[in-house]
Formats: structure tokens, sequence, C-alpha cells
């Protein structure tokens, strides 16, 4: 016989006292009479009347009637549930599985299986209101939720060296807007952890009274519910901005559910988006996600009205207070005991420049998540740098250089656009000697010395004397170095030249290994 709903039952009890026949019943409760009668014999055979079943919880009912299906079975003891529930809140490392396997087996061998354990915890925590949630109404503006996202992406390349390296994204939502921002950094470490919340504040363009973060190390060191112990450089950031730290509850991510959401959100708006791009710094990439950022801010919610923009503009930004003046820096120290001869000190695998009269001492880094600053042992800034994390490994300030050292950077600097440039401004005889020079040449950069002698005599000689020397070189066609730099020595450009000489007639230029009495 198939189980009946006990409001069946109960139906079928009603409409018996009040007389009807069996297929009067059957046909109002939509069974058959033959159901109807076994249900009504058992109810008289347990003593269950309309009056006492419409008392009794459904649970009750199909015991009595249906005892060998809903009857009490074999009983075995019940765990602690409310012991075992806050075992589970007051560690990270233990899980059911562990509790279950460890310490409840162990004890009741012939105790419940795993799924029947799990079914169990579960049924007390719903008859407990342990899984229902309180509804939360963000007051606006108040307090900014601080996560990162759990993905990372392999979308920022080293254009020198083709190291690929993954892009960790900082992301925040704030107040009943949920208004988000996102910013991607190499790592996350503490510089960057503060250098998002930094950023955070200048996008929003005021600042929130309560940051509600994760439990991560930049953020709290160790984990408590009533005192959370902070991490140092976190809280003095609190203090520089006059905000309050109050980290969300370990393994409740419904305290934190609006950055939950936004980066569930974000996984799929944001991070699909950039899935196939690649970039060639942060900076590009930190761009891109802004714009991309301004067009999802605009989408309408689903499931109430305007978009996160219109409530954003509406609720949240009146509601925040204003930033300080000076925005606050946080940086690592690190004390270089003896710059080497190549005038650079290391930091995270880049070398960046000093002035290199400082060969030999001892310096301090300070660096920032965006920056880095040297600092002399009496505390004079004599070095400043935009942080690199991609690109040459040398990171050079052509002010740190000496003399010797500038000219053969510039030398290497520059190209054959350069020289014509410089040649023109010479005269059109320079100009033409030069283009001539690179055209012999096989490769352009094997005429740079020569080229860049041409530059030099006019310095050494004036541009007057070298485009007449260029002039006459190029009537003698012997466009070289040592044709040139004879011409000039002995005085020859100021010569006028002879037209009609013919190329055998053409006087061989002076140089050292030629007598004088041949030469005359």
């Amino acid at each position: 016989m198939r189980c009946l709903e006990s409001m069946i039952i109960t139906e079928i009890l009603r409409l018996k006292e009040m007389n009807f026949t069996l297929r009067e019943i059957a046909d109002a409760t939509k069974c058959s009479k033959t159901t109807a009668g076994e249900i009504l014999a058992r109810c008289k055979e347990c003593g269950l009347t309309y009056e006492d079943a419409i008392k009794l919880p459904s649970e009750r009912i199909h015991e009595l009637i249906y005892p060998d299906s809903f009857g009490r079975k074999q009983v075995k003891d019940e765990p602690d549930w409310n012991a075992i529930h806050q075992r589970l809140l007051s560690s990270r490392r233990i899980n059911l599985q562990y509790i279950w396997q460890e310490e409840y087996r162990k004890e009741n061998p012939e105790g419940y299986s795993y799924s029947r354990f799990c079914a169990k915890y579960n049924a007390w925590k719903n008859e407990n209101g342990k899984n229902v949630v309180l509804p939360q109404e963000r007051e606006p503006g108040k307090e900014l939720f601080i996560d990162w996202i759990g993905d990372t992406l392999p979308c920022v390349i080293d254009y020198s060296t083709g190291e690929i390296h993954d892009a960790h994204f900082f992301v925040t939502t704030l107040g009943d807007s949920s208004y988000p921002f996102v910013e991607a950094f190499p790592d996350e470490t503490q510089l960057n952890w503060n250098q998002g919340h930094i950023d955070a504040f200048e996008w929003y363009g005021g600042l929130p009274r309560i940051l509600v973060p994760d439990n991560c190390k930049t953020a709290v060191l160790h984990t408590s519910l009533y005192e959370p112990q902070l991490n140092h450089a976190y809280r003095d950031l609190a203090r520089h901005y006059q905000v309050a730290i109050i980290p969300a509850r370990v393994r409740k991510p419904k305290d934190k559910a609006s950055v939950e959401s936004g980066v569930g959100w974000l996984e799929t708006w944001l991070l699909e988006w950039l899935k196939n791009k690649i970039y060639y710094s942060f900076e590009a990439l930190n761009h891109d996600i802004k714009e991309r950022l301004l067009e999802l801010v605009d989408v309408n919610f689903k499931h109430r009205p305007g978009s996160r923009k219109s409530n954003f503009l509406a609720l949240d930004k009146p509601a925040l207070r204003r930033l300080p003046k000076d925005g606050f820096e946080s940086f690592e120290t690190i004390p270089v005991s003896k710059v080497q001869n190549n005038y650079h000190v290391a930091y995270d695998g880049f070398y960046y420049s000093v002035p290199y009269c400082y060969y030999n001492r001892s310096v301090i880094i300070h660096a920032y998540a965006k920056k880095l600053e040297v600092y002399d042992t009496m505390g004079n800034r004599i070095a400043f740098h935009i942080r690199h994390f991609s690109g040459k490994r040398y990171v050079t300030v052509t002010e740190h250089m000496p003399e010797n050292h500038k000219a053969v950077m510039e030398f290497h600097n520059f190209d054959a656009s350069y020289y014509r440039q410089k040649s023109a401004r010479i005269g059109d005889n320079a100009h033409k000697f030069v283009c001539e020079l690179l055209t012999l040449a096989d490769f352009e950069e094997q005429a740079y010395k020569s080229c860049m002698a041409v530059i030099n005599f006019s310095r050494n000689y004036g541009c007057n004397r070298v485009d007449r020397a260029c002039e006459k070189a190029l009537a003698l066609k012997s466009v070289n170095y040592t044709t040139l730099k004879n011409i000039l020595k002995n005085g020859q450009d100021k010569q006028p030249i002879n037209p009609d000489v013919s190329d055998a007639e053409t006087p061989t230029p002076y140089h050292e290994n030629l007598r004088v009495g041949e030469w005359m």
C-alpha cells in the first residue's frame, strides 16, 4: 500500500466523521475506495481520530498509520552536534570528514556512515537556524569590502626576456551599490595590498568608515573572533586615513557577501574578457581594466532598479568622507652596505642607478609599490625611479653617469637619422658627405663612427670650414674620414677648388707616412 500524505489522511477522517460513504470519500480525496477503507481501518486500530490528527505533526501521523515504514527503528546515539559545530568554527584546519573519521567512528564503530553523518548534521543546522541568512541592508558609504580574486592570469610578458608574469587582481566593493574597483599586481605582497587600498580610495574619490578585509596575512596576523591582531603596516594605513578595520569572521563568506558576489561577477565579465589578451606592462593592463570597469558599472541590475554606477552616485558617493591632503605611502626599507662599481643597487630582480660618486658607499632603498627611492646615510634622497616589473634589468638615469659613460651611452643611442640631422645643421656639403658615408657602407652602423667624426670636427674647426672640407672631399671623390681629416689638418679647405682637375691629376691626400719631398 502506497503512503498517503498526512493531509489526505486527515481529510479522510474528517469526511468519515461527516458520515460520507467510502465511494464519496475516495472521490473527494482522489484515491481508491480500497485505500480509503484501509486508512480508516488503520486509524481505528491505532485509535487515531480527526480531532487528534489535526493536532499531530505529519511525522507522527505517518508513524501511527505506517509503522513498518515510518515507525521508530534502531536508535543510535546522537552525536553532540552543537559541539561539532563549534569545533568546525574554531579552526579552518578541521572539517566534517576529519571529525567523523578520526573521532566519531573510533568511538562509535557501528555509528552513522559518513553520508548519513553529514545529512544528520545538515538537518540539525536547518532545525537550529544555522543555515538561514540574515538579510543585510548596507548603509551607504559605510563599509568597503576587500579581497583578492582567487584566479590569476598569465597575461603580462617581459618584452626583453619573454618571461610571462601572472597578474593578481585586488578587488573592492563599496557599500550599498557594490561599486567595484580592480587593480592588477605582480604579486600579493604587503606593499601591493596597501597600494591597492590607496588607489581604491582615489578611485572612489572619498573614504568609507570601515574596511572589511578577508583574514589574509597582509591584513590580519592572528585571527580571533573578539580581538584579531592586525598587520602593523595595514594598521598604519588605517590610522592615516582614520578608518576602522573589522575583518570578516573566519570561514564566514556571508560577512562579505558583497565582495564575494562581486568577485564571481568580475571573474565572468572581466577575467574572461582579459583571458586571451597580452600586455607588456602592468600599467597597460590596469588601463584596460579601468576602461572595462567603466563599461560594466553602467549595466543595470537584474533584481533591483538602476546600475552600480547610478546607485554609487546617488547613495554611496555622497556618504563618503573627504580624502586627506597627504596620501599614505607604504614602503619597505632595504639597507645597502656598499654600492658596486657599476653604481646600481639591486631590488626584486632589477638594478637601479645612483649617482656614480656613491660608489663604495652605503645607501638605503625605500621600495614602494610603484616607485623606488634611494637615500644616503644622512637621509638625503639621491635617486628616484619608477619601479619596473618587466623589460630591461638595468634602469639607468643618464645624470647618474660620469662624463665618459654618458658619451658612450649617447653614441650607442645615435642612429642614421640623427647623423643626417646633425650634419644638415653644419651645411649642405656636410650633409651630402654624411649621406654618402652611410650609403657606401655595407651596413649603416659601420659608418656611425665616421659620421660622429664629422660632427666633432665642426666643434673643433667650426661649421664653415668643415662644410668646405666636405665639399672638397666630394669633389675629389674621396669620401672617407682620413681625407676629411687631412684636408682640415693641412688647411686645404681654405684653398679654392679647381673643377678642371681631372681624376688623374687629383693630389694624394696628405698623411703621416707620406714623404714631404714627394708631397711637394
